[in-house]
């Protein structure tokens, strides 16, 4: 009574039109290789598109934060998900000891469809929950790649206030680049308020990136192609020439750029012995 099969349906259907029987066979006895098959694919995004399209964090210590976030995302789901299949159980234990109970013929079918009914959310909750386990791991492995490439053992809230500078300049040259590429050279409103609120005078900003756009159609001219890499040195570039301007921007008006009182004192996690 648990799966979908030939019989079960021909037991739920009053009539079955000869092509619909020549179908459900067909579903028969392929159906079962496809849900087995069809457990590679209970999670939300594939492993490349987690490091590619999911977490497009330019620097570091964000990248990192970003899988954190990610790590944590996915463990609470999951615990909640855990939650509700443990509540799943406990009713169909209650439900298994009502259909001892009951002696009435009609009650005891609907008791033994809602059983059905539970079990079989019960299974496509594990499957879903295996996907998240896969993508769990998948990402603490991230984790640990991260750091062991940019040779740091742990992250610190210091660590990622001060990094922020880089970040924000290196993600508003990236927008406003891809913005002035669409654009004819010219970048968006939207990315000229960015770099104000950052300190970057909006002339300026747009000069980088026609100066940019220039030298990557000199290459384009020559018969080659810009990089990705190319254009990494230059959001790079960019950070380390315009990294300061943000503390400059907060000065001028009063503010303290980071405030260390106010940080976590993050201790290193020994490793259990």
């Amino acid at each position: 009574m648990n799966e979908l099969t030939l019989k079960t349906v021909e037991a739920t259907l009053q009539t079955i039109k000869p092509e619909y029987r020549t179908m459900l066979k067909n579903i028969d006895e392929k159906l079962p290789i496809t849900s087995e098959v069809s457990k590679s694919f209970y999670k939300s995004h594939s492993q490349y598109m987690g490091v590619t399209v999911d977490i497009t964090s330019l620097t570091p210590i964000r990248s990192i934060k970003h899988t954190l976030a990610e790590i944590d995302n996915t463990r609470m789901a999951m615990e909640e998900s855990h939650i509700k299949m443990q509540k799943t159980q406990v009713k169909l234990k209650k439900k298994y000891r009502k259909l001892e109970n009951c002696d009435d013929e009609f009650e005891r079918e609907l008791i033994q469809i809602s059983i059905i009914a539970n079990e079989k959310g019960l299974q496509n909750s594990q499957n879903y929950f295996e996907g998240a386990i896969r993508k769990l791991n998948s990402f603490l492995t991230q984790y640990e790649n991260l750091l062991a490439y940019h040779k740091i053992d742990h992250v610190t809230e210091e660590m990622y206030e001060i990094e922020e500078a880089r970040y924000h300049v290196m993600t508003v040259f990236k927008q406003g680049l891809c913005a002035a590429r669409t654009r004819s050279g010219v970048t968006d409103e939207g990315n000229h308020i960015y770099a104000f609120d950052i300190g970057i005078n909006g002339a300026t900003f747009q000069q980088e990136i026609f100066n940019y756009l220039k030298v990557e159609n000199e290459i384009i001219s020559k018969g080659s192609q810009p990089t990705q890499e190319m254009t990494m040195k230059w959001l790079e570039a960019c950070a380390d020439k315009f990294a300061e301007n943000g503390k400059a921007w907060a000065t001028r008006r009063g503010f303290k750029i980071l405030d260390k009182s106010s940080l976590t004192t993050t201790k290193k996690l020994q490793a259990a012995e």
